[in-house]
């Protein structure tokens, strides 16, 4: 894999050799940015190579990953990404929208974006010959280890706070990984984990402390890119002139900051290609009782202070972000910025996306209830072309989704019953 030469520290900028480190800076503690041979791939592929290949998973983009797909027959490892893009026409039309589209991250293999990062990591793990592999989730990273990990009979261990959705649990324990959950948080979690993994050996996943965890998120972006350019094309024969002039507009809910991350990375590779011309926006948005990424942003500043998270969004409720630093900055480097919603917010964009056929669950919905907040406030335009990432599904989280709803009525089997309930 010669096009994978090391790593890069995010804060003080130390390059690594890739034999040389593992997780983070020994340095200052930062995260680590995989280093490609930018040179080398442009000699080799052209955007062409890629949009012509037939593998609809992530793994089309393969010579843009440090990793080797792993060989044998076809399993969930090798399903992941490839989701699809639905047009949200009448929410568009309620917000004064133009143009509004979600990224529907609920279909991927485990039902999440998590997907992703652990087909990578996993594919990794085969690599370097790991013989367990670690991981800190409220649920829905530990569910897309077990279950790519089940996929390639890869050993897993997961800790998981009590506090973690049982529908989330129970995919863990399906999926085969052996499953410890912890009497804390999700931070306490985190902690314990990297502790095992200094003592036994294992290899640790956790997001925004593995840095293959950032490459596999990326493949997000190069869906986007690819997806990007076949509606410029539409839009620019439909309106007959040139549209090059606004950029796409993201919104992608944010926790530990590792998929904003990864979006800007992948971005950031197709810039240094010299496959996109600029970047698009990224707004991140972060729920009020957990906005420690937000607060940061808004106080111009990359020192990330804790916060004691409190939220109905599980999979974004984090007390120190681990990947901070990069989602500042995939924001203000693209012209974007952090939104912050209420719990109320959240749970009213949960049932919005019902309506139009979308079942998100609470971390996923908050990207979109973002959306609703910033149309009116006038952060993002009319004319803006905005695309809303879903992130989850809401079958993740029933006990969330019913608190979205007007709970079904009970009634006797008559005729009579059912017009009194009409």
């Amino acid at each position: 894999m010669g096009k994978f030469i090391g790593y890069r520290c995010s804060l003080c900028g130390t390059e690594y050799a890739p034999d040389e480190i593992t997780y983070t800076c020994p340095k200052d503690g930062g995260n680590l940015d995989v280093l490609l041979d930018y040179d080398a791939i442009k000699n080799k592929y052209k955007p062409d190579d890629i949009l012509s290949r037939h593998d609809p998973s992530l793994w089309r983009y393969a010579p843009l990953l440090p990793v080797k797909m792993p060989g044998g027959e076809a399993t969930p490892l090798h399903a992941a990404g490839g989701t699809p893009v639905f047009e949200l026409t009448s929410l568009a039309e309620k917000m004064d929208l133009r143009n509004l589209w979600l990224k529907d991250e609920s279909r991927n293999p485990t039902a999440s974006f998590k997907d992703r990062a652990s087909a990578i990591v996993v594919a990794r793990a085969g690599e370097i010959g790991a013989e367990v592999v670690v991981t800190a989730s409220t649920g829905n990273a530990g569910a897309a280890l077990a279950g790519m990990s089940a996929a390639v009979g890869q050993k897993a261990v997961i800790f998981a706070p009590k506090s973690a959705p049982q529908a989330k649990v129970a995919q863990l324990l399906i999926f085969g990984a052996k499953v410890i959950l912890v009497d804390g948080t999700y931070d306490d979690a985190f902690d314990l984990t990297i502790k095992c993994a200094e003592e036994f050996g294992w290899y640790c996943r956790n997001t925004g402390y593995n840095p293959f965890t950032t490459e596999g998120k990326k493949t997000a972006a190069f869906e986007i890119w690819e997806w990007w350019q076949g509606v410029h094309r539409d839009m620019h024969k439909r309106i007959g002139e040139e549209t090059d002039h606004t950029p796409l507009t993201i919104l992608v809910s944010v926790g530990d900051g590792n998929i904003i991350s990864g979006l800007h990375k992948g971005f950031k590779d197709l810039l240094q290609l010299g496959w996109i011309s600029r970047l698009p926006r990224i707004f991140g948005v972060q729920a009020e009782g957990s906005a420690a990424i937000a607060n940061a942003f808004r106080g111009n500043t990359e020192t990330i202070a804790p916060v004691s998270a409190k939220t109905i969004a599980d999979s974004i409720s984090v007390d120190l972000p681990r990947d901070g630093v990069r989602a500042v900055r995939a924001a203000k480097e693209t012209g974007g910025a952090y939104i912050t919603v209420t719990d109320e917010e959240i749970l009213k964009a949960i049932a919005e996306l019902g309506r139009v056929g979308i079942f998100a669950e609470p971390a996923g919905a908050a990207a979109y209830a973002g959306l609703v907040k910033g149309a009116g406030s006038g952060v993002v335009g009319s004319d803006d072309p905005i695309l809303v990432l879903n992130t989850g599904s809401g079958l993740k989280d029933i006990r969330a989704a019913m608190q979205a709803v007007i709970e079904a009525p009970v009634i006797e089997p008559t005729l009579e019953a059912v017009k009194k309930a009409l």
